[in-house]
């Protein structure tokens, strides 16, 4: 395979499309009169993929590129309504496919993970606030590592220090980053269990007797640099260029990706724009692998 966006294309749905063939079950439910549609389910998230790799925040833009550029593998587009109504309906093959493509690379052995959460900001008018479809799980929130309020979301990263996302998970932006470190580790039991031993690197924020009992439980040593008031702890000289790690990985999401600029006004129109964004992350860096690339977190050779 060679490294261009047509060939990651290509790659990415033959994947989905064979995972659709073992799974049925993964496609979403349609009429009982059997009418199918003229673009597969497969070429659906594909054309998903592309578009936040490409940096299309609005749909109608990256319809009218698909039109242009994008005929050849995709000759039958639907409008605007019906692409945002399917897209919706995909969320779990999306979801299902984030699994598929990050066990199916060599990073997903990595024994160290780093854990950060960082904003996703949802508007920032009083009036989109108080009238907003997500009022009531979008919040006022404050990120540290930028000084700035916002209201919106948190998007917290489980992921390998070569950027593989190994779990996350979307939350109001005053949710406790500890309490949904551990929910999204509970909600997948075998992946402590495949990688017993694990060191888990993470920011001050992640503290707690009862955090760190409950992480040493399931046989993950967490890593950390100490609060005021504690004594030092091991390994903190390798905090600082690690912790960089995590943030290059936000930045890829937010620089490259897009994330704040995602355009969703429901919940259901967020998560889906956020968790096509995980997917195309892990789709480069799973193509990239398999491609034998130095760098698995590049994405110049997909933007354009």
């Amino acid at each position: 395979m060679t490294k261009d966006l047509n060939t990651l294309a290509t790659a990415l749905y033959v994947k989905i499309d064979d995972q659709l063939i073992a799974f049925p079950d993964l496609a979403p439910e349609r009429p009982r009169v059997e009418i199918k549609p003229v673009l597969s389910d497969a070429e659906l998230v594909t054309l998903a993929v592309l578009s936040a790799l490409l940096g299309f925040t609005s749909e109608r833009r990256r319809l009218r590129c698909a039109h242009a550029h994008l005929a050849g593998m995709f000759p039958c587009l639907p409008g605007q309504s019906g692409y945002n109504k399917r897209l919706r309906a995909t969320t779990g093959l999306v979801l299902h496919m984030i699994r598929v493509l990050g066990r199916d690379t060599s990073l997903w052995s990595d024994d160290v993970w780093v854990a950060d959460s960082t904003p996703v900001e949802c508007g920032r008018s009083r009036q989109t606030a108080q009238r907003s479809d997500l009022a009531g799980w979008a919040e006022y929130g404050y990120c540290p590592s930028h000084p700035r309020f916002f209201w919106g979301l948190r998007l917290h990263l489980l992921c390998t220090l070569g950027g593989l996302p190994i779990a996350f998970a979307l939350t109001g932006a005053e949710a406790d980053e500890r309490t949904t470190l551990l929910a999204m580790l509970q909600a997948d039991p075998d992946l402590l269990a495949r990688h017993q031993g694990q060191d888990l690197i993470a920011d001050m924020q992640y503290y707690g007797r009862d955090f760190e009992a409950a992480l040493a439980d399931a046989e993950a040593h967490l890593l950390r640099k100490a609060r005021k008031g504690e004594p030092p702890r091991a390994g903190a000289h390798l905090f600082k260029p690690l912790r960089q790690t995590i943030e290059s990985i936000n930045q890829t999401f937010k620089g490259q990706l897009d994330l704040e600029r995602h355009g969703g006004r429901t919940i259901a129109g967020v998560v889906i724009r956020v968790i096509t964004r995980v997917l195309a992350l892990t789709a480069v860096i799973w193509h990239n692998d398999k491609t034998g690339q130095p760098t698995a977190r590049s994405l110049t050779a997909y933007d354009h």
